[in-house]
Protein backbone atom coordinates (compact mmCIF):
# COMPACT_ATOMS: atom_id res chain seq x y z
CA UNK A 1 0.00 0.00 0.00
CA UNK A 2 0.94 3.50 -0.26
CA UNK A 3 1.30 6.10 2.52
CA UNK A 4 -2.27 7.18 1.14
CA UNK A 5 -3.50 3.32 1.84
CA UNK A 6 -4.03 3.30 -2.11
CA UNK A 7 -2.12 0.51 -4.27
CA UNK A 8 1.56 0.46 -4.35
CA UNK A 9 1.12 0.96 -7.92
CA UNK A 10 4.93 2.39 -8.12
CA UNK A 11 5.79 -0.83 -6.15
CA UNK A 12 4.28 -3.43 -8.56
CA UNK A 13 5.80 -1.50 -11.48
CA UNK A 14 9.14 -1.44 -10.11
CA UNK A 15 8.47 -5.47 -9.03
CA UNK A 16 7.67 -6.21 -11.92
CA UNK A 17 10.34 -4.75 -14.25
CA UNK A 18 13.10 -6.20 -11.68
CA UNK A 19 11.64 -9.95 -11.50
CA UNK A 20 10.74 -9.70 -15.19
CA UNK A 21 12.97 -7.48 -17.79
CA UNK A 22 14.40 -10.38 -19.72
CA UNK A 23 17.83 -9.93 -18.66
CA UNK A 24 17.82 -12.08 -16.22
CA UNK A 25 17.33 -16.03 -15.79
CA UNK A 26 13.73 -16.31 -13.86
CA UNK A 27 14.22 -17.16 -10.15
CA UNK A 28 11.95 -18.62 -7.69
CA UNK A 29 10.14 -16.43 -5.70
CA UNK A 30 10.70 -15.74 -2.15
CA UNK A 31 7.81 -16.87 0.71
CA UNK A 32 8.43 -12.93 1.38
CA UNK A 33 7.75 -11.50 -2.35
CA UNK A 34 4.87 -13.69 -2.68
CA UNK A 35 3.17 -13.06 -0.12
CA UNK A 36 3.87 -9.01 -1.11
CA UNK A 37 2.71 -9.62 -4.63
CA UNK A 38 -0.75 -11.03 -3.51
CA UNK A 39 -1.43 -8.75 -0.62
CA UNK A 40 -0.65 -5.65 -3.88
CA UNK A 41 -2.89 -7.49 -6.11
CA UNK A 42 -5.48 -8.54 -3.79
CA UNK A 43 -6.03 -4.86 -2.48
CA UNK A 44 -7.78 -3.67 -5.64
CA UNK A 45 -9.68 -6.56 -6.02
CA UNK A 46 -13.36 -6.53 -5.79
CA UNK A 47 -15.41 -9.69 -4.61
CA UNK A 48 -18.09 -8.80 -7.43
CA UNK A 49 -21.03 -10.57 -6.22
CA UNK A 50 -20.20 -9.81 -2.19
CA UNK A 51 -20.39 -6.44 -3.56
CA UNK A 52 -24.17 -6.67 -5.29
CA UNK A 53 -24.91 -8.14 -1.90
CA UNK A 54 -24.06 -5.19 -0.14
CA UNK A 55 -25.98 -2.70 -2.41
CA UNK A 56 -28.38 -5.13 -2.19
CA UNK A 57 -29.19 -4.36 1.48
CA UNK A 58 -28.76 -0.74 0.71
CA UNK A 59 -31.76 -1.14 -1.53
CA UNK A 60 -33.71 -2.97 0.84
CA UNK A 61 -32.88 -0.24 3.83
CA UNK A 62 -36.37 1.66 4.41
CA UNK A 63 -35.26 5.77 3.19
CA UNK A 64 -35.62 7.45 6.79
CA UNK A 65 -33.15 4.59 8.07
CA UNK A 66 -30.76 5.57 5.36
CA UNK A 67 -31.28 9.40 6.22
CA UNK A 68 -30.35 8.64 9.90
CA UNK A 69 -27.01 7.45 8.91
CA UNK A 70 -26.19 9.76 6.78
CA UNK A 71 -26.72 8.75 3.44
CA UNK A 72 -27.94 11.14 0.83
CA UNK A 73 -29.66 10.93 -2.56
CA UNK A 74 -26.08 11.66 -4.40
CA UNK A 75 -24.92 8.08 -2.25
CA UNK A 76 -27.34 6.01 -3.66
CA UNK A 77 -27.15 7.53 -7.09
CA UNK A 78 -23.14 6.78 -7.10
CA UNK A 79 -24.06 3.33 -5.71
CA UNK A 80 -26.52 2.80 -8.48
CA UNK A 81 -23.82 4.30 -11.14
CA UNK A 82 -21.52 1.23 -9.62
CA UNK A 83 -24.10 -1.51 -9.66
CA UNK A 84 -24.49 -0.72 -13.60
CA UNK A 85 -21.22 -1.29 -14.03
CA UNK A 86 -21.27 -4.30 -12.21
CA UNK A 87 -24.60 -5.71 -14.45
CA UNK A 88 -22.90 -5.29 -17.55
CA UNK A 89 -21.99 -8.79 -17.45
CA UNK A 90 -24.75 -10.74 -18.23
CA UNK A 91 -24.10 -13.11 -15.50
CA UNK A 92 -23.86 -10.62 -13.28
CA UNK A 93 -27.05 -8.92 -14.28
CA UNK A 94 -28.97 -12.43 -14.15
CA UNK A 95 -27.92 -13.03 -10.46
CA UNK A 96 -28.86 -9.52 -9.08
CA UNK A 97 -32.50 -11.34 -9.05
CA UNK A 98 -30.91 -14.58 -7.43
CA UNK A 99 -29.56 -12.50 -4.75
CA UNK A 100 -32.28 -10.42 -3.91
CA UNK A 101 -31.84 -6.99 -5.84
CA UNK A 102 -33.71 -6.83 -8.72
CA UNK A 103 -37.38 -6.48 -6.68
CA UNK A 104 -35.90 -3.29 -4.70
CA UNK A 105 -33.64 -1.85 -7.49
CA UNK A 106 -37.07 -2.11 -9.51
CA UNK A 107 -38.94 -0.42 -6.12
CA UNK A 108 -35.95 2.42 -6.67
CA UNK A 109 -38.25 3.46 -10.09
CA UNK A 110 -40.85 5.07 -7.49
CA UNK A 111 -38.41 6.36 -5.71
CA UNK A 112 -39.66 10.32 -4.60
CA UNK A 113 -35.98 11.71 -5.93
CA UNK A 114 -35.72 12.00 -10.11
CA UNK A 115 -32.54 11.39 -10.16
CA UNK A 116 -32.62 7.86 -8.11
CA UNK A 117 -35.55 7.01 -10.68
CA UNK A 118 -33.52 7.73 -13.66
CA UNK A 119 -30.55 5.86 -12.36
CA UNK A 120 -32.42 3.13 -11.61
CA UNK A 121 -34.15 3.16 -14.79
CA UNK A 122 -30.55 3.49 -16.25
CA UNK A 123 -29.66 0.58 -14.77
CA UNK A 124 -32.87 -1.78 -15.27
CA UNK A 125 -31.69 -0.79 -19.09
CA UNK A 126 -28.57 -2.35 -18.79
CA UNK A 127 -29.67 -5.37 -17.09
CA UNK A 128 -32.27 -6.44 -19.78
CA UNK A 129 -30.43 -5.53 -22.86
CA UNK A 130 -30.02 -8.20 -25.27
CA UNK A 131 -30.73 -10.33 -22.55
CA UNK A 132 -33.64 -12.42 -22.19
CA UNK A 133 -33.61 -14.28 -19.19
CA UNK A 134 -33.55 -10.69 -17.28
CA UNK A 135 -36.34 -9.08 -19.70
CA UNK A 136 -38.83 -12.57 -18.35
CA UNK A 137 -37.54 -11.73 -15.03
CA UNK A 138 -38.06 -8.03 -15.12
CA UNK A 139 -41.84 -8.57 -16.60
CA UNK A 140 -42.62 -11.33 -14.27
CA UNK A 141 -41.49 -8.88 -11.45
CA UNK A 142 -43.97 -6.01 -12.88
CA UNK A 143 -41.37 -3.98 -13.88
CA UNK A 144 -42.99 -2.55 -16.73
CA UNK A 145 -45.42 -0.66 -15.10
CA UNK A 146 -43.59 1.76 -13.05
CA UNK A 147 -41.51 2.11 -16.09
CA UNK A 148 -44.36 3.12 -18.26
CA UNK A 149 -45.81 5.37 -15.54
CA UNK A 150 -42.38 7.42 -15.46
CA UNK A 151 -42.14 7.66 -19.49
CA UNK A 152 -45.83 9.03 -19.57
CA UNK A 153 -45.88 11.43 -16.44
CA UNK A 154 -42.29 12.31 -14.40
CA UNK A 155 -42.17 15.84 -14.12
CA UNK A 156 -38.36 14.85 -15.12
CA UNK A 157 -37.68 14.79 -18.28
CA UNK A 158 -34.88 12.68 -18.09
CA UNK A 159 -36.80 10.46 -16.10
CA UNK A 160 -38.99 10.28 -18.79
CA UNK A 161 -36.31 9.69 -21.34
CA UNK A 162 -34.34 6.95 -18.99
CA UNK A 163 -37.43 5.42 -18.62
CA UNK A 164 -38.59 4.80 -22.02
CA UNK A 165 -34.64 3.56 -22.74
CA UNK A 166 -35.44 0.98 -19.80
CA UNK A 167 -38.44 0.09 -22.38
CA UNK A 168 -36.91 0.28 -25.50
CA UNK A 169 -34.66 -2.31 -24.04
CA UNK A 170 -37.09 -4.36 -22.34
CA UNK A 171 -39.48 -4.60 -25.08
CA UNK A 172 -37.07 -5.45 -28.03
CA UNK A 173 -37.42 -9.11 -29.27
CA UNK A 174 -39.68 -9.61 -26.22
CA UNK A 175 -43.20 -10.44 -27.53
CA UNK A 176 -44.35 -10.34 -24.47
CA UNK A 177 -43.35 -7.09 -23.72
CA UNK A 178 -44.72 -5.54 -26.76
CA UNK A 179 -47.66 -6.88 -26.18
CA UNK A 180 -47.68 -5.44 -22.24
CA UNK A 181 -46.66 -1.82 -24.02
CA UNK A 182 -49.52 -1.89 -26.24
CA UNK A 183 -52.08 -2.74 -23.24
CA UNK A 184 -50.32 0.47 -21.19
CA UNK A 185 -51.26 2.73 -23.75
CA UNK A 186 -47.73 3.29 -24.49
CA UNK A 187 -48.23 4.53 -27.87
CA UNK A 188 -50.06 7.34 -26.46
CA UNK A 189 -46.71 8.15 -24.61
CA UNK A 190 -44.85 8.00 -27.83
CA UNK A 191 -46.89 10.48 -29.33
CA UNK A 192 -47.01 12.96 -26.24
CA UNK A 193 -42.65 12.41 -26.19
CA UNK A 194 -43.00 13.15 -29.91
CA UNK A 195 -44.46 16.53 -29.06
CA UNK A 196 -42.10 17.75 -26.14
CA UNK A 197 -39.38 20.17 -26.81
CA UNK A 198 -36.64 17.77 -25.66
CA UNK A 199 -34.73 16.14 -28.90
CA UNK A 200 -33.50 13.20 -26.86
CA UNK A 201 -36.74 12.17 -25.64
CA UNK A 202 -38.01 12.58 -29.30
CA UNK A 203 -35.13 10.66 -30.63
CA UNK A 204 -35.81 7.64 -28.28
CA UNK A 205 -39.28 8.06 -29.08
CA UNK A 206 -38.71 7.75 -32.92
CA UNK A 207 -36.12 4.51 -32.57
CA UNK A 208 -38.94 2.70 -30.41
CA UNK A 209 -41.76 3.39 -33.31
CA UNK A 210 -39.36 2.43 -35.88
CA UNK A 211 -38.80 -0.29 -34.07
CA UNK A 212 -42.51 -1.60 -33.40
CA UNK A 213 -43.37 -0.41 -37.11
CA UNK A 214 -40.87 -2.63 -38.17
CA UNK A 215 -41.50 -5.70 -35.57
CA UNK A 216 -45.68 -5.97 -36.68
CA UNK A 217 -47.13 -4.15 -39.52
CA UNK A 218 -50.76 -4.51 -37.47
CA UNK A 219 -48.69 -1.32 -35.27
CA UNK A 220 -49.01 0.89 -38.59
CA UNK A 221 -52.92 1.76 -38.58
CA UNK A 222 -52.42 2.41 -34.53
CA UNK A 223 -49.72 4.45 -35.73
CA UNK A 224 -52.11 6.07 -38.25
CA UNK A 225 -55.25 6.22 -36.00
CA UNK A 226 -52.90 8.56 -33.28
CA UNK A 227 -51.26 10.72 -36.19
CA UNK A 228 -47.73 9.86 -35.41
CA UNK A 229 -46.87 9.94 -39.62
CA UNK A 230 -47.85 13.58 -39.75
CA UNK A 231 -45.74 14.33 -35.98
CA UNK A 232 -43.15 12.78 -37.82
CA UNK A 233 -42.89 14.32 -40.60
CA UNK A 234 -42.81 17.37 -38.82
CA UNK A 235 -39.62 16.29 -36.91
CA UNK A 236 -38.40 15.44 -40.54
CA UNK A 237 -37.57 19.05 -40.81
CA UNK A 238 -36.29 19.25 -36.82
CA UNK A 239 -32.99 21.63 -36.29
CA UNK A 240 -31.77 18.19 -34.80
CA UNK A 241 -29.56 15.88 -37.06
CA UNK A 242 -30.88 12.71 -35.51
CA UNK A 243 -33.95 14.03 -34.92
CA UNK A 244 -34.43 14.44 -38.34
CA UNK A 245 -32.51 10.98 -39.21
CA UNK A 246 -34.99 8.88 -36.71
CA UNK A 247 -38.60 10.41 -38.28
CA UNK A 248 -37.23 9.88 -41.90
CA UNK A 249 -36.39 6.15 -41.13
CA UNK A 250 -39.56 5.83 -39.19
CA UNK A 251 -41.43 7.81 -42.34
CA UNK A 252 -39.29 5.05 -44.65
CA UNK A 253 -40.86 2.03 -42.72
CA UNK A 254 -44.49 3.36 -43.46
CA UNK A 255 -43.56 4.12 -47.39
CA UNK A 256 -42.49 0.42 -47.54
CA UNK A 257 -45.10 -1.22 -46.83
CA UNK A 258 -47.65 -1.16 -49.83
CA UNK A 259 -49.92 -3.73 -48.17
CA UNK A 260 -51.91 -1.52 -45.97
CA UNK A 261 -52.55 1.43 -48.51
CA UNK A 262 -51.36 4.67 -47.83
CA UNK A 263 -49.83 5.14 -44.73
CA UNK A 264 -48.42 8.57 -45.40
CA UNK A 265 -51.11 11.15 -45.12
CA UNK A 266 -50.87 14.71 -47.07
CA UNK A 267 -47.81 13.58 -49.59
CA UNK A 268 -47.65 16.52 -50.99
CA UNK A 269 -46.26 18.35 -47.76
CA UNK A 270 -44.01 15.47 -47.39
CA UNK A 271 -42.39 16.09 -50.85
CA UNK A 272 -42.21 19.93 -50.04
CA UNK A 273 -40.36 19.23 -46.40
CA UNK A 274 -37.62 16.62 -48.72
CA UNK A 275 -37.49 19.33 -51.28
CA UNK A 276 -36.53 21.51 -48.06
CA UNK A 277 -33.94 19.02 -46.90
CA UNK A 278 -32.60 18.66 -50.22
CA UNK A 279 -31.96 22.38 -50.67
CA UNK A 280 -30.11 22.20 -47.14
CA UNK A 281 -28.43 19.54 -47.96
CA UNK A 282 -26.87 21.13 -51.42
CA UNK A 283 -25.17 23.70 -49.61
CA UNK A 284 -23.39 21.74 -47.17
CA UNK A 285 -19.87 22.01 -47.09
CA UNK A 286 -17.96 18.74 -47.54
CA UNK A 287 -17.17 18.18 -43.78
CA UNK A 288 -20.72 18.63 -43.10
CA UNK A 289 -22.48 16.31 -46.52
CA UNK A 290 -19.88 13.74 -44.91
CA UNK A 291 -21.87 14.16 -41.36
CA UNK A 292 -25.28 13.72 -42.87
CA UNK A 293 -24.34 10.73 -45.10
CA UNK A 294 -27.06 8.53 -43.41
CA UNK A 295 -29.49 11.58 -43.67
CA UNK A 296 -28.78 12.22 -47.64
CA UNK A 297 -29.36 8.52 -48.15
CA UNK A 298 -32.51 8.04 -46.22
CA UNK A 299 -34.07 11.37 -48.10
CA UNK A 300 -33.39 10.03 -51.42
CA UNK A 301 -34.84 6.42 -50.67
CA UNK A 302 -37.48 8.11 -49.35
CA UNK A 303 -38.27 10.18 -52.23
CA UNK A 304 -37.94 7.13 -54.53
CA UNK A 305 -40.08 5.24 -52.57
CA UNK A 306 -42.92 7.89 -52.24
CA UNK A 307 -43.01 9.53 -56.03
CA UNK A 308 -41.03 6.28 -58.21
CA UNK A 309 -37.83 8.42 -59.17
CA UNK A 310 -34.68 9.41 -58.15
CA UNK A 311 -34.14 12.51 -55.92
CA UNK A 312 -32.45 15.32 -57.46
CA UNK A 313 -29.63 14.34 -54.86
CA UNK A 314 -28.33 11.47 -57.31
CA UNK A 315 -28.80 13.74 -59.81
CA UNK A 316 -26.17 16.21 -57.72
CA UNK A 317 -24.05 13.23 -56.87
CA UNK A 318 -25.21 13.84 -53.29
CA UNK A 319 -26.25 10.20 -52.29
CA UNK A 320 -23.19 8.75 -52.55
CA UNK A 321 -19.77 10.87 -52.11
CA UNK A 322 -16.42 9.98 -53.76
CA UNK A 323 -14.72 7.64 -51.59
CA UNK A 324 -17.79 6.05 -50.40
CA UNK A 325 -19.83 3.16 -50.22
CA UNK A 326 -22.70 2.46 -51.63
CA UNK A 327 -25.67 2.20 -49.29
CA UNK A 328 -27.03 -1.18 -48.74
CA UNK A 329 -30.71 -2.44 -49.05
CA UNK A 330 -32.52 -1.58 -46.65
CA UNK A 331 -31.07 1.79 -46.02
CA UNK A 332 -29.54 2.26 -42.58
CA UNK A 333 -31.33 1.00 -39.29
CA UNK A 334 -31.01 4.18 -37.67
CA UNK A 335 -32.94 2.61 -35.09
CA UNK A 336 -30.68 -0.51 -34.55
CA UNK A 337 -27.88 0.82 -33.29
CA UNK A 338 -29.51 3.39 -30.88
CA UNK A 339 -30.56 0.41 -28.86
CA UNK A 340 -27.32 -1.33 -28.89
CA UNK A 341 -24.42 -0.41 -26.70
CA UNK A 342 -21.40 -2.03 -27.75
CA UNK A 343 -20.02 -4.20 -24.77
CA UNK A 344 -23.59 -5.31 -24.02
CA UNK A 345 -23.97 -6.04 -28.21
CA UNK A 346 -20.53 -7.47 -28.09
CA UNK A 347 -21.27 -10.10 -24.92
CA UNK A 348 -24.64 -10.82 -26.85
CA UNK A 349 -22.79 -12.21 -29.68
CA UNK A 350 -20.69 -14.04 -28.18
CA UNK A 351 -21.07 -17.96 -28.53
CA UNK A 352 -21.19 -18.43 -25.02
CA UNK A 353 -22.03 -15.62 -23.19
CA UNK A 354 -21.45 -16.79 -19.97
CA UNK A 355 -18.05 -16.77 -19.92
CA UNK A 356 -17.79 -13.34 -20.34
CA UNK A 357 -18.30 -13.32 -16.50
CA UNK A 358 -14.91 -11.38 -15.73
CA UNK A 359 -16.61 -8.22 -17.06
CA UNK A 360 -18.25 -7.65 -14.20
CA UNK A 361 -14.92 -7.87 -12.19
CA UNK A 362 -14.27 -4.09 -13.23
CA UNK A 363 -15.10 -1.15 -10.48
CA UNK A 364 -14.90 2.12 -10.20
CA UNK A 365 -12.48 3.88 -8.06
CA UNK A 366 -13.43 4.19 -4.22
CA UNK A 367 -17.18 3.13 -4.82
CA UNK A 368 -19.56 4.24 -1.88
CA UNK A 369 -19.77 2.06 0.84
CA UNK A 370 -23.16 2.81 2.36
CA UNK A 371 -23.80 0.18 4.10
CA UNK A 372 -22.34 -3.12 4.93
CA UNK A 373 -18.75 -3.79 4.89
CA UNK A 374 -16.77 -2.66 1.64
CA UNK A 375 -12.92 -4.14 0.06
CA UNK A 376 -10.83 -4.59 2.90
CA UNK A 377 -8.45 -2.34 1.42
CA UNK A 378 -10.45 1.01 1.37
CA UNK A 379 -12.72 0.78 4.81
CA UNK A 380 -13.05 4.66 5.54
CA UNK A 381 -14.03 5.21 1.98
Amino acid sequence: MDKDGGPDWNGLLKWSLAHGDGTNPPRALSEEDRKWFMEAMQANTIDVVKRMKEITQVMKTPEDVLESQGVTPENIEDMLDELQEHVESIDMANDLHSIGGLDPLLGYLKNSHAGIRSKAAEVVSTIVQNNPKSQQLVMESNGLEPLLSNFKSDPSTNGRTKALGAISSLIRHNQPGISAFRLGNGYAGLKDALGSDDARLQRKALNLIQYLLHNDKTDRSIAAELGLPKLMMHLASSDDSLVREAALSGLLELAQDKTSGNNLPDQDKLKDILKTRIEGISVMDKDDLHAAREERQLVDSLWKECYNEPSSLREKGLVVLPGEDAPQQPPPDVAGKMFEPPLRAWAAARPAPKDDSDAGSEKKDAPPLLLGPGPSSNPNS
